[in-house]
């Protein structure tokens, strides 16, 4: 969730000559994007519809379509859990019994566990998560470099998140539970340990640590995923920048 100075669930990856894509849009990071690029040049991808992971989507609708000066000029992809366009609909919407119809702005695909899903240069393939709502982890793999990036978005620990981060050059893994699950309610987040215990089994060449809530101890989940990992790990800031 958002705190003081952090917006909510996010991530742009850029490219030199083709459009961004952004993995979720939870509270706080159009206004993020507004200061790094045109918002209408990225296509967009959710993990799930989790508030804390969406509720810019209608923000960004309104761009799209009545910026005065640089409304979108094309569709772009969309890719996300199957309920997306109703549940997205909704929220964009001008009425609560309506859904707003944004095909004029995105062309929309459902991720299928285990399916290649190709944007551009780039090869998204979308794992199964474990979280209360269908939920996705997914690999993005550069086509020409051979570069990737897993993001875990929401999850408890699972068998599916080895290929999922397989060899990635960079490992967003949520740790919401900060250091341990004990006591945490299951099915739902992962902890410190666990992501580092992901990151050795997937031999990863960065470990980031993100979804760390407002209450807890970002540096004690730190910890604890240094005692299974012993790769660069980094504690995932506002505005954090990594190249390739």
């Amino acid at each position: 969730m958002p705190s003081p100075n952090n917006p909510a669930s996010g991530y742009l990856v850029s490219f030199p000559d083709a459009p961004s894509i952004v993995m979720d849009l939870g509270p706080g990071t159009f206004a993020a994007l507004q200061e790094i690029q045109d918002p209408c040049d990225a296509h967009m991808t959710f993990s799930h519809l989790h508030a804390d992971h969406c509720t810019d989507f209608p923000s960004l609708m309104v761009w799209r379509r009545f910026h005065p000066d640089t409304p979108a000029a094309s569709r772009n992809f969309m890719f996300g859990p199957k309920d997306a366009p109703v549940h997205l609909g909704r929220m964009s919407a001008d009425h609560i019994d309506e859904v707003d119809d944004f095909s004029d702005s995105f062309a929309f695909s459902a991720w299928e566990h285990g399916k290649k899903e190709l944007i551009d240069d780039v090869f998204m393939t979308p794992f199964h998560a474990i979280h209360p709502i269908e939920a996705f982890s997914l690999r993005m793999e550069h086509t020409k470099t051979g570069q990737v990036i897993c993001y875990t978005g929401d999850t408890a620990y699972t068998d599916d998140l080895v290929p999922a981060a397989q060899d990635a050059d960079i490992l967003l893994a949520e740790a919401a539970w900060g250091c341990e699950v004990e006591g945490r309610p299951q099915g739902m987040h992962m902890s410190g340990t666990q992501a580092g215990t992901l990151a050795r089994l997937a031999d990863v060449k960065k470990l980031v640590l993100v979804h760390l809530q407002p209450w807890s101890d970002p540096q004690s989940a730190l910890e604890a995923a240094r005692s299974e990992f012993d790769g660069e790990i980094v504690l995932g800031a506002p505005g954090m920048e990594f190249q390739l």
